[in-house]
């Protein structure tokens, strides 16, 4: 039996064999057969000995740990291979595959869900592995079958019966797979074709309502998952052909329900419109102008039953997004919501309302002198968000809400003072986004960014302030509160209070709610966070370094550079190896080197250059790394560069490469000045870049000898630059000159005599009689190599 075939064989008749139900052999069956199917040999012996089949039985019946097992099988099997993908869907049949997400068990759905993500990514990229057989024997078009998936997964969407947690994952799989992951990638061609073939179904989805009856089963994150999908979609259109027939079919859409539906059609409508403006909301504002739809949003919130003016005062709240039109329900709706807030004896209502006063109460943003309510109305408003925030009877829904108040509201300095000194209030947040309430994640995200200022800010122009007050417009003033020493404060607090783990739970997070601009924000604060060198060592303890990692690697061009930047400074102060303990440290490497393309600012320049010379030094590996990202190049363009800082930082991280043999080849080929550049900078009067070039050339002549004889071709002055070295008052300058001298005389004696025939001689002599140290004795090796050639003689004490 100790054949692998056998083996299988074995185990599917334990787990088809009624009488072991629930046994420990069993359940170790089921779980070697996951372990064998992740190994593509295991994986074909399954395959070829009428697995699949098997396997089905398993799924057939409806034991929840059999279930998991057959599809983490199935999924082993899928993985990279598109041969066995195709024949495991036309065995099982596409729509039953798809169906299983539907189920009701979470555990057994998520499974189905990374299975049918497997066979997406098999059918999209093929092969990636070695050669795996006769695979285009059987394969004819896996385009075919990857819209028969999609197919499949939107009618899944529609269908009465299936789980709200499936209709969620079908739609994860969706913005996953649909959208185009390069905007250089021209074939736009299956977004289109989704468009047309399941726009209404996936606004049937955003437009459900949770828990109404005789409807689509949704969850809470439902509608957002929706407005994702449909936002990445309308993202993905090329032309304004293609975005007006998105708007069209959007606009026919919601007019199909809004009119001659009666009042559930009107409200499904609103909801649609609500899902739309979270999402792609030029659609959403569209929408809205559409004859009748924001009377109806008004009138809708007077309303006396609650599901009515829940949906009423959402869209509201969404609609005021826009700075026009917030202006415009600021001077018709107000009086509505604060109605609302004050009289409604349901919090769920009340909690919305106050989130649109918060919402209308922040449209001047920063600007201090843009205040919509009056003084102190807007610390009323968040001190209520925060006493719901810290309650634990109200439902997550509701708390979302709260949150949501605090990310507008939080735009006032005095809010976020307040804010960060309610320590119960910061608990209740950090726990809050540790919860499954997923779609809080952009309003946390929001209000850190806002108490640590980090979004971008320019100092105005004084002389443009002049002319704008000249001209009479308008000049946006900062608020007192907002001024590096409170937000330095602030910033302090929050790490007290345990921000960085709360954020690191939240980069964690699974789901498609952590969008690309989520996390830029979440980059944009922990860039703030690290300002200050003394709070980097409780940024890493609580996680920050492995967080960043994956935001340094994906999201929008800011916030991977955000979060490279602040990748940067831990690897300037901290030790590297200790910060990114293991392989982690290799995947620092490329967002460093991002860092100093032309596009960044100067600073950036700077920290990633610091940031690579010590990873430079730390082994061969980690500069093989340096240099697989072609940093190189990039690198000693900064050399030449006018600004100090920047030059000596690109010549100290080249001294620390020029350990790889590589890079020694580069100084050593001909036609180049690379040799040239150190040497003259060996003479500059800036100490430390002083400092960083005749290190790099006392290392590079002490591996390349060849190197040492060319040092007198690159210009005439190198023979004071090396007596000036020899001669510094700074002890680490004359040690470099010393083993670069050392290593020119034990290159060739030609040189040697050029040398000792000059006032080096006489330099020699008196460093050799000093005290005791690494210059004496170079110095002294100098002077022994040349009585060798016969150059020099020793005196009668045979000194």
């Amino acid at each position: 039996m100790s054949s692998t075939d056998a083996k299988v064989e074995q185990m599917f008749q334990i787990l088809l064999d009624p009488e072991e139900k629930g046994t420990e052999k069993k359940q170790k069956a089921s779980q070697n057969l996951v372990v064998l199917a992740r190994e593509d040999a295991g994986a074909e012996k399954i395959f070829r000995n009428n697995g699949v089949q098997l396997l089905q039985r398993l799924l057939d019946t409806g034991e929840t740990d059999l279930m998991l097992a057959a599809l983490r099988t199935l999924a082993g099997i899928c993985s990279e291979h598109q041969s066995r993908t195709v024949a495991t869907l036309s065995m099982l049949g596409t729509r039953h595959v798809v169906s299983i997400l539907g189920v009701e068990n979470q555990a057994v759905s998520l499974a189905a869900c990374h299975l049918l993500q497997v066979m997406f990514d098999a059918l999209r990229e093929g092969v990636k592995k070695a050669f795996r057989g006769k695979e285009g024997a059987i394969i004819v078009e896996p385009g075919r079958e990857l819209k028969v998936l999609i197919s499949n997964l939107l009618e899944l969407l529609t269908e009465v019966g299936v789980s709200g947690q499936g209709r969620d994952n079908a739609l994860t799989l969706l913005i996953k797979t649909v959208p185009r992951k390069s905007p250089k990638d021209p074939d736009n061609n299956l977004t289109l074709w989704v468009i047309d073939q399941g726009l209404k179904k996936i606004l049937q989805v955003g437009g459900s309502l949770q828990d109404p009856t005789g409807e689509l089963q949704v969850t809470a994150n439902s509608c957002m998952n929706a407005s994702i999908l449909l936002s990445k979609l309308f993202d993905d259109l090329k032309c304004d052909a293609e975005r007006e027939n998105f708007y069209r079919l959007c606009e026919n859409y919601i007019k199909s329900w809004f009119e001659g539906q009666g009042l559930a059609g009107k409200l499904r409508a609103i909801q649609t419109v609500s899902c739309l403006l979270q999402g792609p909301c030029d659609a959403g504002n569209r929408a809205l102008e559409l004859s009748g739809v924001m009377e109806s949003v008004i009138a809708l919130c007077a309303s006396e039953q609650e599901e009515e003016q829940l949906v009423a005062v959402e869209a509201l709240i969404h609609a005021a997004g826009k700075a026009k039109r917030a202006s415009f329900i600021t001077a018709n709706g107000v009086s509505l919501l604060k109605d609302l807030y004050k009289h409604s004896d349901k919090d769920s209502i009340r909690i919305r309302a106050l989130v649109g006063l918060c919402k209308l109460g922040s449209a001047g943003g920063t600007d201090f002198s843009m205040k919509q309510f009056a003084e102190g109305s807007t610390l009323k408003l968040a001190k209520q968000c925060r006493k719901w925030l810290c309650n634990d009877q109200i439902d997550a829904g509701t708390k979302r809400w709260a949150v949501e108040g605090l990310a507008y509201l939080t735009f006032d300095a005095d809010v976020k003072e307040e804010f960060v000194e309610d320590g119960a209030a910061l608990k209740a947040l950090f726990q809050f986004s540790k919860s499954e309430e997923r779609s809080v994640l952009f309003a946390v995200a929001s209000a850190l960014v806002n108490c640590t200022n980090s979004y971008d800010y320019e100092e105005p122009d004084p002389k443009m302030v002049e002319l704008a007050k000249y001209a009479k417009q308008h000049v946006p003033e900062q608020h007192p509160k907002d001024k590096p020493s409170f937000v330095r404060a602030r910033v302090k607090k929050l790490l007290a209070a345990g921000v960085v783990s709360a954020m690191t739970c939240m980069v964690k997070t699974e789901s498609p709610v952590l969008t690309k601009s989520c996390r830029e924000l979440l980059s944009r604060v922990f860039l703030a966070l690290v300002e200050e060198v003394e709070d980097r060592g409780v940024v890493v303890a609580q996680g920050g370094g492995k967080a960043l990692i994956p935001l340094a690697l994906e999201g929008t061009n800011t916030g991977k550079t955000k979060a490279a930047q602040a990748l940067a400074r831990f690897t300037i102060t901290s030790n590297p190896e200790m910060t990114f303990p293991g392989e982690r440290i290799y995947e620092v490497v490329r967002p460093l080197v991002s860092l100093l393309h032309l596009d960044r600012s100067g600073l950036q320049n700077f920290e990633a250059l610091m940031a690579l010379t010590n990873l430079a030094g730390i082994s061969e590996r980690l500069r093989q790394k340096i240099l697989k990202e072609k940093a190189v190049p990039m690198i000693e363009s900064y050399m030449f560069e006018e600004h100090e800082m920047l030059r000596r930082a690109a010549t100290e991280c080249m001294c620390n490469l020029a350990l790889s043999k590589e890079v020694q080849d580069l100084f050593e080929a001909q036609g180049s000045d690379r040799l040239k550049l150190l040497v003259l900078y060996s003479g500059e009067d800036d100490e430390l870049l002083q400092r960083a070039a005749a290190g790099g050339l006392a290392m590079l002549t002490s591996m390349r000898p060849s190197l040492c004889s060319r040092i007198p071709q690159v210009t005439t002055h190198w023979l004071e630059i090396l007596q000036a070295l020899l001669l510094s008052p700074n002890q680490e300058l004359q040690h470099r000159g010393a083993v670069v001298v050392v290593n020119m005389v034990e290159a060739s004696r030609e040189i040697a005599s050029t040398l000792m025939e000059s006032e080096m001689l006489e330099i020699l002599l008196v460093l050799a009689k000093g005290e005791e140290g690494p210059i004496t004795r170079a110095a002294a090796a100098c002077l022994g190599k040349a009585v060798e050639y016969g150059l020099i003689q020793p005196n009668q004490g045979g000194k």
